[in-house]
């Protein structure tokens, strides 16, 4: 069973930054993409950034300059370097491995809480 970890949530003020992990239990290039998700309390979960197996990258708009999705492959982990964070930025961050258009795996999700 494919494992995702993540690590790296808290509290910072805003304009502050955090770096989200997510530890994969086997070689990431087996999954076609790698995604970071997130949901605030009432809302849905939202797709906040993608990386391909090959490297290409996307963000929502409303992150795009603030965050960057990286990898480090020896260590089959994916980063979420987030800058110059915003309260609406608060919400739980979910990694996501995508192996196929039918199978998927999620981490646990971790924190990430912004003060004005």
């Amino acid at each position: 069973q494919v494992q995702l970890v993540e690590s790296g949530g808290g509290w910072v003020h805003a304009g502050g930054s955090l770096r989200l992990s997510c530890a994969v239990s086997e070689n990431i290039f087996n999954f076609s993409r790698m995604r970071w998700y997130r949901q605030a309390p009432g809302e849905q979960r939202e797709l906040v950034s993608t990386m391909t197996v090959g490297g290409t990258t996307t963000y929502v708009d409303s992150v795009k300059g603030r965050f960057t999705i990286y990898r480090d492959n020896a260590e089959n982990t994916v980063f979420l370097q987030m800058n110059s964070l915003k309260p609406e930025d608060t919400a739980v961050y979910y990694c996501n491995a995508q192996r196929s258009l039918t199978r998927e795996y999620w981490g646990q999700g971790t924190q990430v809480t912004v003060s004005s």
